[in-house]
């Protein structure tokens, strides 16, 4: 077998050095122990390259085996690496779903402490389609066919803003308000339809939040909010009790998905 280079320059050294200067009997006696301990390296080194290659070898030999028997039964190697593959792809986005649902599970649960106040004025905080979602009665913000902010209305989202804008993870993050209505309003005005109506008061929540603080509103940054009316296509509750009306009347403040964020995560806050 060859030895590694390393091992031979380092005895070479060694007998250069024995050869080329005068040394005491003790001297000489130390570099032979010297050249005894290089060549037994030397030989371990040889042994398990040697056990090293055997191994690789016998691996190769069982690898090719397996292979002659599945293909014997019919079944194709690399089918089944490519099944092992996608289903470590599967379980492995598995892994970041669930990873990021319990982060959004949790960023609400906090959200949720912050607004707790404003529980008794119906605001709730929930988790709809894996996405954070701020709740806000329509009752509460608007009169009756009307898409005017109420006195109490501006109160209550101010109380909200204050809250994001003093979160700086909450605040960086991208905003939807989506207004909603139940399916027996009956917009007034120039509203011919609870379309429009949804679509107006959102536009007046954001308008509201996104207004400076020293003129009366969120003082929340603009480029990150927007809004949509979803007139009465995506309730809360069915059925057409009066409660049901009142859920589903409402204004949501939605955080929209990040970078990475999934979206088909089942419905967890309903």
């Amino acid at each position: 077998m060859v030895a590694r280079p390393s091992s031979w320059l380092l005895a070479s050294a060694a007998l250069a050095g024995l050869l080329g200067c005068a040394h005491s009997p003790n001297e000489w006696k130390a570099k032979l122990r010297e050249l005894d301990r290089l060549e037994a390296q030397l030989q371990n080194e040889q042994s398990q390259h040697g056990r090293s290659k055997k191994a690789l070898e016998d691996e190769s030999g069982r690898l090719e085996r397996l292979t002659r028997e599945l293909r014997a039964a019919g079944i194709d190697p690399e089918q089944v690496a490519a099944g092992a593959e996608q289903q470590a792809r599967a379980l492995e986005e598995h892994r970041l779903r669930r990873e990021r649902h319990t982060a959004v599970l949790e960023r609400a649960s906090l959200l949720r402490e912050k607004l707790a106040p404003l529980a008794k004025d119906g605001v709730l905080v929930v988790v709809r389609d894996d996405r954070l979602v701020i709740q806000l009665p329509g009752d509460a913000l608007f009169e009756a066919g009307r898409e005017v902010l109420k006195r109490g209305g501006r109160d209550l989202l101010a109380s909200v803003a204050e809250v994001l804008r003093r979160d700086r993870a909450l605040s960086a993050r991208s905003w939807q308000v989506a207004g909603h209505m139940d399916d027996a309003d009956k917009p007034g005005g120039a509203f011919k339809d609870g379309w429009g109506l949804s679509l107006m008061r959102a536009r007046e929540v954001r308008a509201f939040l996104v207004r400076p603080a020293p003129k009366g509103g969120g003082g929340l940054g603009a480029s990150r909010w927007s809004a949509a009316g979803y007139g009465d296509v995506d309730p809360v509750q069915q059925g057409g009790s009066p409660e049901a009306k009142k859920a589903n009347r409402r204004c949501e403040i939605v955080a929209l998905p990040a970078a990475g964020d999934t979206r088909d995560m089942k419905d967890s806050g309903r």
